[in-house]
């Protein structure tokens, strides 16, 4: 009988695809011998890549119990669509950079698409409304 570590290493494919598409994991544990995956996605296409994912590593998945429901409220903005973010106090264009890209390094990116109403990257008031690219 394999053990949690060994079935999160088999599945991992899937653990991938649910991270990378903004899956909520709301359960993960190990279950009468099967690894359980409890699970958000935020469409019926998500859903399905998911399923897609854990067929590809075993078809049969017989050591695997998922419950992966779909919420719409929780579906991912299209590419195209605007996000603006209300600073804070204690926020810099690094701190908000690292928040929605992972890196304080792309605050330029904010900086020229909020150059309307910020003339220096180090000046954000608490309470400004940017434009997050």
């Amino acid at each position: 009988m394999a053990d949690l570590e060994q079935l999160k290493q088999k599945y991992q494919p899937a653990l991938d695809t649910i991270q990378n598409r903004g899956v909520e994991l709301t359960h993960l544990h190990l279950q009468d011998g099967k690894l359980f995956i409890g699970a958000i996605a935020g469409s019926e296409e998500i859903k399905n890549e998911v399923w897609n994912s854990i067929k590809q590593v075993d078809a049969g998945y017989g050591d695997l119990t998922a419950d992966i429901r779909v919420d719409s409220s929780r579906a991912p903005a299209p590419a195209n669509a605007v996000k603006t973010y209300t600073v804070q106090p204690g926020d810099t264009l690094s701190k908000i950079s690292k928040q929605f890209y992972g890196s304080p390094n792309q605050y330029m990116k904010i900086f020229e698409a909020n150059r309307n109403q910020l003339s220096d990257p180090d000046k954000i008031r608490a309470g400004q409304q940017l434009v997050i690219p």
